[in-house]
């Protein structure tokens, strides 16, 4: 019997493998000439049972669908919310993004967002010593909070921009440990071959000069809306083929062009927090179109109208 391949990529998404595929699925970066085909960015989906948001991303994730994608990435914010919250509320929200999603029926890769983060706040009222804090309530229920893999002939890096501290809060900033293993992924690539990372958080971005201190203040003790050590990643990224970093976080859609890579940061698929859009950006998400090494990406909208339309500084 041929065993039709979209067919069970499609299968085995359903069945929740989104991201232990086989290693066939991702062909191997330089040896395979890179190729041509379609993905999907989205990002902060912040999914809740207030707002009508699960609505919301269904309607996102099923047109979604229909584009017929090769697959999707999810840039990270999947709930709404982890941080704050009692361990009930967390998995509630947790497992109504998981039904949610399988609406997309795809293979899907995801980045970790700060409002995935389990019982951070104090306020939670969550112990360090619960056995889901901070990542591990991620880590369970959706996988690894940075990886990479191969896909026809190109090398995809998916990074883990979110740290809490000592404090119960929280920064921005790829850790040291990462960046070294980051540093040997890259190494091990061979020369040219076309690297599209993935960042929560953004590394480089606009934000700062037309909306930071006007919406997070100046005063904040740590940079939680740009990657702090940003610099030390474009470190390493300087000697590889970087074509795009994906980018979320800010809910706006802009792109940034910077040293030849596209920093291209999604507005959210809950827009204003399933407010209506944010400043400026409705809800959405980014189709990425890889053509034999080159780079395009279009944002598109999905047609959601929020039942409470209002501005959130």
């Amino acid at each position: 019997m041929t065993l039709d391949r979209r067919n069970f990529l499609r299968t085995i998404a359903a069945a929740g493998a989104t991201l232990a595929l086989p290693s066939f699925v991702s062909a191997d970066a330089g040896t395979t000439p890179p190729g041509s085909f379609d993905f999907v960015f989205f990002t902060d989906t912040h999914i809740q049972p207030e707002l009508v948001a699960a609505h919301g991303c269904d309607m996102c994730f099923r047109k979604i669908a229909t584009l017929n994608p090769e697959f999707a990435i999810m840039g990270g914010d999947h709930v709404f919310d982890a941080f704050e919250v009692n361990r009930v509320r967390a998995g509630m929200v947790y497992d109504l993004y998981k039904r949610t999603e399988q609406q997309l029926g795809m293979p899907l890769h995801h980045a970790i967002g700060n409002h995935d983060v389990f019982g951070v706040f104090a306020r939670s009222g969550v112990a360090p010593s619960d056995p889901a804090y901070g990542k591990k309530m991620y880590q369970d229920r959706i996988g690894q909070t940075y990886y990479s893999f191969d896909y026809k002939g190109y090398h995809f890096v998916v990074l883990d921009s979110i740290q809490p501290t000592a404090d119960r809060q929280w920064e921005a900033r790829v850790d040291a440990d990462q960046l070294r293993w980051l540093r040997d992924d890259l190494k091990g690539l061979q020369h040219g071959t076309p690297v599209i990372a993935v960042c929560h958080c953004p590394l480089v971005t606009a934000f700062a000069t037309y909306a930071y201190t006007q919406i997070v203040g100046a005063d904040r003790k740590y940079n939680t809306m740009t990657v702090a050590n940003a610099a030390d990643v474009l470190e390493v990224f300087k000697n590889a083929n970087v074509l795009a970093v994906l980018q979320g976080h800010t809910h706006v859609n802009e792109v940034v062009n910077y040293k030849n890579t596209q920093y291209i940061t999604s507005g959210a698929v809950c827009g204003n927090w399933w407010h209506g859009p944010r400043l400026g950006t409705p809800e959405g998400f980014t189709v990425v179109s890889l053509r034999q090494g080159t780079i395009t990406s279009r944002y598109e909208t999905y047609g959601f109208h929020s039942v409470d339309p209002r501005l959130r500084p």
